[in-house]
């Protein structure tokens, strides 16, 4: 099977700042390409995806081109997403057109989970960067949890020009059991457009040392029976992830959970989805 990771995160903590990092010292080390081929194993993994990773915002330019010198010399960094200061408006145009000449720059991930304002996708300087991407050919990669899907789905209705992709399905409570308004809510985003969901950070919010794949199963099904084989993307989140699972222990158990769908919509959960979307 091939297989495209539609979501790694690399830096380097001698070179930039992850103020984040200081609350999860499990992982608050420099990961690099070379420890991602190390995590894989002996899985053959064809094209990563490379996602902004929450470096102190003044320096987001700073991670772009070290990831696009990354990308320079290994090819398998096929897709680059970073970070973009959408709430600025008309003022992040200049920004954006600068970012997507590069054409391995695909899209703008945006945190809205982590933002204390419930009102923040939809206040007007942030929809009006949301629109821009559409008008330069970027997406927007939407990491939200449960309370954020009423005032996304506005940001959505109001951007009809930019294609947009859910991360990590939208960071339901997976260590409580809470399907719902969670499943509801994915239901109503998935009716909303043609935006694919990302297969990825499942066992991030499920219990972190004790989680099981029955634990998983009930949120893993949800999303494919909402989303369908054609509009699901894998993808490892590493390293984030290795705060629960291993690279190797989460691709064997997102495999076990799309196991009833069978090869070919396997291959297109692994790869082909991901090809498509990203262009690459």
């Amino acid at each position: 099977m091939k297989i495209i990771d539609a979501h790694i995160h690399l830096w380097d903590i001698d070179r930039l700042d992850y103020p984040w990092l200081a609350n999860v010292p499990a992982i608050n080390r420099t990961y690099l390409l070379s420890d991602y081929e190390k995590a894989r194993g002996g899985t053959a993994v064809k094209a990563v995806v490379f996602v902004q990773c929450e470096c102190r915002p003044d320096q987001y330019r700073d991670e772009l081109a070290w990831v696009q010198s990354l990308a320079d010399r290994d090819p398998r960094l096929k897709a680059i997403v970073p970070w973009a200061p959408l709430e600025d408006g008309e003022a992040v145009a200049e920004a954006l057109r600068a970012i997507a000449a590069d054409p391995r720059v695909k899209g703008v991930r945006r945190i809205i989970e982590f933002e204390e304002n419930i009102d923040f996708c939809i206040q007007p300087g942030f929809v009006r960067g949301v629109q821009l991407l559409g008008e330069v050919g970027l997406h927007c990669e939407l990491t939200i949890g449960p309370r954020n899907f009423p005032n996304v789905m506005k940001l959505i209705e109001a951007s009809p020009g930019t294609k947009f992709i859910l991360d990590h399905i939208g960071s339901p409570n997976i260590a409580e059991g809470r399907l719902q308004p969670w499943k509801d809510d994915l239901r109503a985003f998935a009716a909303s457009g043609p935006h694919p969901c990302k297969f990825s950070n499942l066992v991030c919010n499920a219990d972190l040392e004790n989680w099981t794949i029955e634990d998983l199963r009930p949120f893993a099904d949800a999303v494919i029976e909402i989303f369908g084989p054609d509009r699901i993307i894998w993808a490892s989140d590493w390293p984030h992830a290795l705060r629960a699972s291993s690279w190797q222990r989460w691709f064997e158990t997102a495999r076990e959970l799309t196991a009833g769908l069978g090869g070919d919509s396997q291959q297109k959960i692994f790869h082909d989805n991901a090809a498509r979307f990203y262009r690459l």
